[in-house]
């Protein structure tokens, strides 16, 4: 009698099945959807438990990607991997038409889940079309993005090639790039950069192309007429040290730059040490200032002095005047007339005598 009510009660749950299939109706939902990364699992929670050969038949991507089905719990979650990579920045859509439950009852599902796309570069150093860039290890061409890249691989494409050496900071979000060789003086540089995920196997996706020009190689005779001998300063001079103040006295152009935090401030025209009474090349940096001593050596004032030995033998002042107020003719500028010192114009010297502070460094060369 057991066993009759055993098959009646079989019999019975069927006949239920079928004449009320909307009780046994199957729900589901995706554990995540929205920003998912490139290598991220989908995972699929089904109310009831599902039959697993029947399901992934019916299962289908779009857009198509090859990936693995992987059950558990009782046929009640569903773990859809990549075999790659999902696409950057794609939608996708799962569709199940007909999926099976346990109980037999047909289901239709419909997912959507976004995947994040790759990271944005925010800046680039230099800047589109800029001309005149120097790269240097305290200035290298610099790429920032929005996010990290751990899982992500970037490529900087050269024209013409150069060999380049890069770092990645701490934060893994700022490139720095530099070339490992001198490169090309004048040289109109175009770059292209690519990115992809660390688990696709080619760069693919172009995010950015610039262009930018390098300085233009030093003249090797510079212009006789002293303005423009300015302008190439401007142009051309480059600060030995990038950070804080600096005075940089070129003894060959006769022409002194101030530049702060590595950036150019001004230029004037010197006077230097005549031959045999040269200003001697070297690191230095200002020791004492006064804004008008006397020399008792040459019966002279020298305004706005700065000492840049400690002995005071070599220093920066403006052009020497007597006592009766003769001054030192400008027409000397530009020319090695001095006994070692440097001579600066008036106005000139003033600026730098009250730019320049006590220490800070002086680099005399040629």
């Amino acid at each position: 009698m057991a066993l009759v009510v055993f098959f009646f009660g079989v019999a019975g749950s069927f006949l239920s099945v079928q004449a009320y299939p909307e009780i046994f109706t199957t729900t589901a939902s995706l554990e995540r959807s929205g920003d998912l990364r490139q290598d991220e699992e989908v995972i699929v929670h089904f109310s009831d438990s599902m039959i697993a050969g029947k399901m992934n038949e019916k299962i289908r991507i779009i857009p198509s990607v090859e990936a693995d089905f992987i059950w558990s719990g009782a046929g009640k979650k569903l773990t859809i991997k990549p075999r790659s990579v999902w696409d950057a920045g794609k939608n996708y859509q799962i569709t199940i038409n007909g999926g099976e439950n346990i109980m037999m009852v047909k289901n239709d599902f419909n997912f959507n889940f976004d995947v994040i796309g790759y990271p944005v570069l925010e800046s680039f150093y230099p800047a589109d079309k800029q001309k005149e860039v120097i790269v240097d290890i305290e200035d290298p061409i610099l790429a920032v993005f929005d996010r990290t890249l751990v899982d992500y691989q970037i490529k900087f494409e050269i024209n013409p090639p150069e060999a380049i050496s890069y770092d990645i900071d701490s934060s893994e979000k700022r490139v720095k790039l530099v070339f490992k060789d001198n490169y090309k003086k004048g040289q109109l540089y175009k770059v292209d950069v690519y990115i992809k995920h660390k688990n696709e196997t080619k760069f693919s996706k172009k995010i950015y192309e610039t262009s930018f020009e390098t300085l233009p190689p030093v003249p090797a005779q510079w212009s006789d007429d002293l303005s423009l001998r300015l302008i190439q300063a401007k142009k051309y001079a480059v600060a030995q040290i990038k950070e804080g103040k600096l005075i940089d006295i070129n003894l060959k152009n006769q022409v002194m730059t101030i530049f702060e935090n590595g950036i150019f401030v001004d230029a004037f025209l010197i006077s230097s040490g005549k031959k045999g009474m040269d200003t001697p090349e070297g690191s230095y940096q200002i020791r004492n200032k006064h804004p008008r001593p006397w020399s008792k050596t040459y019966g002279l004032y020298m305004p706005y002095w700065m000492a840049i030995v400690p002995s005071g033998k070599f220093g920066i002042h403006e052009l020497p005047e007597w006592p009766g107020g003769y001054k030192e003719g400008a027409n000397h500028l530009g020319i090695p007339v001095s006994h070692g010192c440097v001579r600066l114009g008036v106005g000139s010297a003033e600026k730098v005598y009250n730019w320049a502070e006590i220490g800070t460094p002086v680099i005399v060369h040629k």
